[in-house]
């Protein structure tokens, strides 16, 4: 079964534009995330998929892999589809073009998780911080006894009804005895399934919450949950791109040092 990773890479994004290209110790963004890509050992090839020449020509520097896209999609997985369906595979594998920390073992675990029957597959770790369980820019998910995502919301669910006033005036993290989720940016798909999706209309808890991946639960699919202990190091804001920096430098003397 034929696996393939699509970063989808758009150059205007509200809170940080240009934050693909921005410079992560001698390397762009998006080559810090294809490498990472490259790395996973269950999948057959990474593409970028762009509709911007900046960001194409900036790609091409590392990679023959970049696919230009119409520049009318209004989501990644639609930019995804396009690409998917003029390429040979199985499954398709979503990476957010900001992720340039992504574990290599998440997405082997994605791409080994599609069994007869499931069609999506994204990834979820346990919140511990109360400052992440109340930011609106922490996506939580609460899932069934199977793990397939029942509902996702940048509101707090569960909602602890008994504890909720300690838990959020008087702590700092949360305690063991309360789960949270947060969703991680990663999806995976049948392709026959991304192509479909793509077809659906914007549905309307998609539009209030501004999260793409209740289309399909509203259209009665379901979502495959895979927890992990990997802690998703996306770069929105100018805080996180002094954050990945200083996180690349410890890395990066961790190697010097070894």
């Amino acid at each position: 079964m034929k696996t393939i990773v699509v970063i989808p890479a758009r150059l205007h994004a509200s809170r940080l534009p240009n934050k693909v290209l921005l410079d992560l110790k001698g390397k762009p963004v998006i080559q810090r995330v294809y490498e990472q890509c490259k790395k996973a050992k269950k999948v057959d090839a990474v593409y970028i998929a762009t509709d911007h020449t900046d960001i194409q020509e900036v790609c091409l520097g590392f990679t023959e892999n970049v696919i230009m896209t119409k520049s009318t999609h209004e989501s990644g997985t639609d930019r995804i589809a396009e690409v998917a369906e003029s390429l040979e595979c199985a499954v398709v594998i979503n990476v957010q073009g900001d992720e340039p920390f992504m574990d290599p073992l998440l997405i082997d675990t994605v791409a080994e998780a599609f069994v007869p029957g499931v069609s999506m597959v994204s990834a979820m770790h346990k919140i511990t911080k109360i400052s992440d369980l109340k930011s609106s820019n922490v996506v939580k998910v609460v899932v069934d006894r199977e793990s397939y995502a029942l509902y996702f919301s940048r509101a707090i669910i569960p909602h602890h009804r008994d504890a909720w006033e300690g838990l959020l005036t008087h702590h700092d993290t949360i305690p063991s005895a309360l789960i949270f989720f947060r969703h991680l940016g990663i999806y995976g798909y049948t392709k026959a399934f991304l192509l479909e999706y793509a077809k659906m209309e914007q549905s309307y808890l998609e539009r209030v919450e501004r999260l793409e991946q209740l289309r399909v639960i509203e259209n009665g699919h379901k979502i495959k949950m895979i927890e992990t202990d990997y802690n998703s190091i996306g770069i929105d804001t100018e805080e996180d791109y002094q954050k990945a920096l200083k996180l690349l430098d410890g890395v990066e003397k961790g190697f010097k040092d070894a």
